[in-house]
């Protein structure tokens, strides 16, 4: 399948990308960066990059995106600045939203314009939409929340729901991805290895992950299967307390977790981008369950088994 790439050369797309190459796919990527800086993720011979900024409308104008958009038979489109790396000023909550929504806006644009649309288009977006409560148990069901980061997934998703009528669309609401190589516990992994790990906050706010091979996996099933459509929560599904996440990680590298990181001081220096972490949300992959999927890393023991070894 010829595939169209947006916001895939960063943590997912370093795994995402060499699966869809073996799986046959033909890719073109948008990206920011140069052909040089993505030979760490694949050989410039597999495939096809496209240096812009998808956020600028401008940029969808050239020939060359143009006739990648013609022949394209998928979208998967996973663009978004990391939401809870740094502090949420104003600017960089302008550069959080534009880099969804602006992107997803000029897309879904281009899209329609199309003769002949592609077949899916696989859009992420994020548990955010739920909002945070340490009692609720979230699915697909429920309503948005209230919150920067509900408000925010409730208009990506609504932007990308206007795709062409012919496209089937998923969209994907991920939870906290895990990797040794990047997100959060690749934050966390150099800490807990030196021995000064431990919960954050008050270790009683639920982490509802996924591992990053699974993550890929279900997008990769998604292609495949007419099924996959709608709304998805991408998390395992046995979601745990931060208590027992820094628990199992500690366990897993043989080095204590007992020094906690108090809400206030990452508060210091996220500012409100420590809700993210401090709050958190306990999801469920109820339509994943319903669709079969088969989770490899289902529970946080056997995901940092394979992470950690």
């Amino acid at each position: 399948m010829k595939l169209l790439l947006t916001g895939c050369t960063g943590f997912i797309g370093r795994e995402l990308i060499p699966l869809l190459i073996k799986e046959g796919h033909n890719l073109t990527v948008i990206s920011r960066q140069s052909k040089e800086k993505l030979k760490a993720i694949a050989d410039e011979q597999s495939i096809n990059v496209i240096k812009m900024n998808p956020a600028e409308s401008s940029s969808w104008d050239n020939e060359e995106i143009q006739n990648s958009l013609k022949s394209c038979e998928g979208v998967i489109n996973l663009a978004g600045e990391p939401i809870a790396e740094k502090r949420w000023t104003t600017d960089h909550c302008k550069e959080i939203t534009n880099s969804r929504i602006k992107t997803t806006k000029n897309l879904i644009k281009n899209l329609r314009n199309l003769r002949k649309p592609p077949k899916v288009l696989i859009n992420a977006s994020a548990i955010g939409f739920y909002g945070s409560h340490a009692q609720t148990e979230f699915t697909e069901e429920n309503i948005q929340g209230e919150d920067f980061l509900a408000n925010l997934c409730k208009e990506w998703e609504s932007i990308a729901r206007e795709k062409p009528r012919a496209t089937r669309l998923l969209i994907v609401r991920i939870g906290i991805v895990l990797a040794k190589d990047g997100g959060a516990l690749g934050k966390m992994l150099p800490i807990f290895r030196a021995g000064l790990g431990g919960p954050i906050g008050d270790g009683k706010q639920w982490m509802s992950w996924i591992h990053r091979t699974d993550l890929c996996n279900l997008i990769n099933e998604s292609l495949k299967n007419s099924a996959w459509s709608g709304v998805v929560n991408g998390v395992a599904p046995n979601p745990v307390r931060m208590s027992e996440f820094s628990n199992s990680l500690g366990k897993s590298l043989g080095r204590p977790s007992l020094i906690a990181v108090p809400g206030p001081i990452l508060k210091l220096l996220l500012g409100d981008g420590a809700r993210v972490v401090l709050e958190g949300q306990n999801v469920q992959p109820q339509r994943l369950n319903k669709l079969k999927f088969k989770f490899s890393f289902p529970s946080i023991k056997v995901a940092f088994k394979d992470i950690l070894t």
